[in-house]
């Protein structure tokens, strides 16, 4: 009897001194996760069976002798500690897990609920335009008496309404891929003064027409040259600009500085961004609300003024992917101030890499120069051949990759100067081609100078067709201005 009562408490107390082990271990669990934090004093049950068995096996030790009842009650304490510990940390994990899927679902519902919003508001600025290009259409085809200034002024408005319409595509795929992720950070040493000087000429003509009092300072710039991405930069200056545009009248005053306000850090310093204007200005509440998708205001001043409502989102979160800070000071009818903070780490001059001269183009002629068209939607390729035919070029077409292979391959050499190639083909799509042409055994044919012609248009898009072999990229809807450009840059 008495192993057997000695076995007991030697079980017992190493049993009990994994209960503690345990219940530490439980204990950090429970804090880090943040459960039983509205009545914690569940966890003290555990903690005072311990305390007392605990005193229960050292009075053991200290007086000895104990008596099987004495040996059978602590064992068997041990052992209900053990299982409620282990019943206990099972019951949290369920409540971790349940607490999980109620936060999942409530992110669902969030999620679903901006998703119809999201749905709703862009049906509206889709139709919008779409409806004024339908319309316009509409009134030009069927008016038998349509004067010539009539219809250049249904096609002005067509084309307006069609940028409108490109612009809030564009700006629906930019907050998609900031959203996701896709946008990185492609930083350069770059000249501050310089970009702000490019964006002052950028809106020079426009502000001019509407006869604004428009100005760029940059006087209080001391380190001009900073590591950056000049791409993003100019995007934020743009937004913030056009909203100063649209929403201030004609003859009014719009402001631009760029100012240096100190070091950020020892090795960076802080440049603030300011766009000021003595426009409509925003009511308190719509300005806690501007950086939202698709938010408007809502106003008799601004019901007539064209706009995606996405424009101060992407700024937003284009500052935060920079790890600026944006602020603004407005009110109805004194206008707008808007501040850009980005902590940026200045560079010597000597880092920057310099712009070429831009070269005249207004004087370039392809005549005598042969390109193949590979698109599989006809009316692209009518208006691309028309657009290539303006500039002098001979024109073939291929419907898609396979077929603009096989007149590539079963061509001469010199026969075409550049290929076109969309990229989204049945058959075989343009990446594809593009590989089976450059594979071809004559080099003055594999060769060939290969231009993406795609919808495909942001830069992880124009990296991956270089990577595909291409020699550069123009997007739709065709700018003629950009294909001029690329075109003269290529074709020699």
């Amino acid at each position: 009897m008495e192993i057997v009562i000695n076995l007991m408490i030697y079980l017992g107390i190493v049993l009990m001194l994994s209960n503690i082990i345990g219940y530490i271990k439980y204990q950090r669990y429970v804090k880090e996760e943040g459960i039983w934090e509205r009545d914690p004093r569940i966890l003290y049950i555990p903690i005072l069976l311990l305390i007392l068995f605990f005193l229960g096996y050292f009075g053991v030790v200290l007086f000895g002798n104990p008596g099987i009842l004495i040996a059978l009650i602590l064992f068997g304490g041990s052992i209900f500690v053990f299982a409620m510990l282990h019943i206990m940390h099972i019951v949290t994990r369920r409540i971790r897990e349940s607490d999980k899927l109620k936060a999942d679902l409530e992110a669902a519902e969030k999620a679903n609920v901006s998703k119809t919003v999201f749905l709703s508001s862009m049906s509206h600025d889709i139709r919008t335009p779409l409806n004024a290009i339908i319309g316009y259409t509409n009134l030009a085809k069927d008016n038998d008496d349509i004067t010539m200034e009539q219809a250049q002024d249904y096609f002005s408005k067509i084309g307006a309404s069609g940028r409108q319409l490109q612009e809030l595509i564009d700006d629906i795929l930019e907050m998609s891929r900031i959203e996701s992720g896709k946008i990185k950070l492609d930083e350069e040493p770059e000249d501050l003064i310089a970009i702000m000087d490019e964006i002052r000429d950028m809106f020079t003509v426009q502000m001019q027409q509407k006869e604004m009092d428009y100005s760029v300072i940059t006087d209080s710039v001391q380190d001009r040259f900073a590591v950056c991405d000049k791409t993003l930069i100019e995007r934020i200056m743009l937004n913030l600009i056009s909203n100063a545009y649209k929403y201030t009248e004609e003859g009014g005053k719009i402001k631009v500085e760029l100012r240096e306000a100190g070091p950020a850090s020892d090795d960076r310093n802080t440049y603030e961004f300011r766009v000021s204007d003595n426009g409509i200005g925003m009511t308190k509440e719509f300005a806690s609300r501007i950086f939202e998708a698709f938010e408007r205001e809502k106003t008799s001043s601004v019901s007539g003024i064209q706009g995606t409502g996405l424009g101060m989102a992407i700024t937003k979160n284009i500052v935060d992917l920079m790890g600026g800070t944006i602020e603004l000071i407005t009110s109805p009818g004194q206008g707008t101030e808007i501040f850009v903070r980005l902590d940026l780490k200045p560079c010597d001059q000597s880092d920057v890499k310099c712009a070429g001269p831009v070269d005249d183009r207004s004087d370039i002629s392809f005549e005598g120069s042969r390109v193949l068209l590979v698109d599989d939607v006809e009316m692209n390729r009518e208006i691309a051949v028309m657009l290539l035919e303006s500039m002098g070029f001979k024109a073939d077409t291929a419907v898609n990759g396979e077929d603009a292979y096989n007149k590539v391959a079963s061509s001469e050499a010199g026969y075409y100067n550049v290929i076109l190639m969309d990229i989204q083909m049945p058959v075989m799509n343009g990446y594809e081609a593009t590989e089976k042409i450059r594979s071809i055994d004559d080099p003055y044919i594999s060769n060939i100078p290969i231009i993406a012609l795609s919808a495909n248009a942001f830069d992880e898009d124009k990296k991956k067709a270089k990577e595909a072999g291409m020699s550069g990229h123009i997007s739709k809807p065709i700018d003629p201005e950009e294909m001029l450009t690329v075109l003269s840059d290529i074709v020699k």
